[in-house]
């Protein structure tokens, strides 16, 4: 089945590679969306793709890479919507 999730991680996760670790950890799953950084600290991203891999990337994201301290991963399901042909990083924040 696929699924949609909308994560906000929270902690140390600026300046620590965890948007490009992140794009690396979702395109070994199979998965499409994107990640950003927040203005509050935090990061965003939105996934689509088979369940068991969103639920793997969710897993990955509780630590994310070596220089990261998360502190929290907050998880919104939403619509399956199939909008992306692949998981970028984007560069500057735009409301979505």
């Amino acid at each position: 089945m696929k699924k949609r999730a909308r994560l906000t991680i929270t902690g140390l996760v600026q300046g620590v590679s965890y948007r490009a670790a992140t794009v690396e950890a979702a395109r070994r799953h199979g998965l499409s969306g994107w990640v950003r950084n927040n203005p509050n600290g935090s990061v965003e991203a939105v996934v689509e793709g088979d369940e068991e891999a969103v639920k793997r990337l969710i897993e990955w994201c509780r630590t994310g890479p070596p220089l990261a301290r998360v502190e929290g991963v907050a998880v919104s399901w939403e619509p399956f919507k199939n909008e992306f042909d692949d998981f970028t990083a984007l560069t500057r924040y735009t409301a979505y």
